[in-house]
């Protein structure tokens, strides 16, 4: 089913929701249609536009999150599903210093990796196995969480989502 992103009163991303929650939003008058797609929802006396982008019309308050979740989806979604040792599309995760020799499950620690090289790495270090990291991994901007998600970005969405971070699927 389609998605809808919901914007706060100040334009800043909240959340994506399903389409019929969007569309109860504007019915009940607490969001304004930014966007809409082509496509249409039909009732008995009544067709909706699906909304792409809705506003609401008043702010919420969003309590601070200091880190986005640390989840195999999530770390995918950061390395774009390629191998942070050979660039090969990845099935795995691997911590950069194993979890064995003291290393910690932590954004900066844990990387995506191809079957092939997560085995040849094992439970060594870098320099160990010969290796070295296409990219130094860190903790994802704050919006990534709306690929891991929705799994792509709609073209209505992105200048809403440009501002607070950098997103690439």
């Amino acid at each position: 089913m389609a998605k809808t992103l919901v914007l706060n009163a100040t334009y800043e991303p909240l959340c994506v929701v399903p389409v019929r929650r969007a569309v109860v939003l504007v019915l009940k008058e607490k969001a304004e249609v930014l966007h809409a797609t082509d496509q249409a929802l039909h009732s008995e006396r009544a067709a909706f536009q699906v909304p792409s982008v809705i506003r609401l019309t008043y702010f919420v308050k969003v309590p601070f999150r200091a880190r986005a979740a640390l989840n195999r989806r999530a770390v995918f979604a950061r390395d774009g599903h390629r191998c942070q040792y050979c660039g090969a599309h990845a099935e795995n995760i691997d911590h950069v210093v194993p979890r064995s020799r003291g290393g910690q499950h932590i954004w900066e620690n844990v990387v995506a990796a191809c079957r092939p090289c997560n085995t040849k790495k094992e439970d060594r270090l870098l320099h160990e196995a010969g290796f070295s990291l296409r990219r130094q991994p860190t903790a994802p901007k704050e919006l990534t969480w709306i690929i891991v998600a929705v799994g792509t970005v709609h073209p209505h969405w992105e200048p809403y989502l440009q501002h607070g971070a950098a997103l690439s699927a």
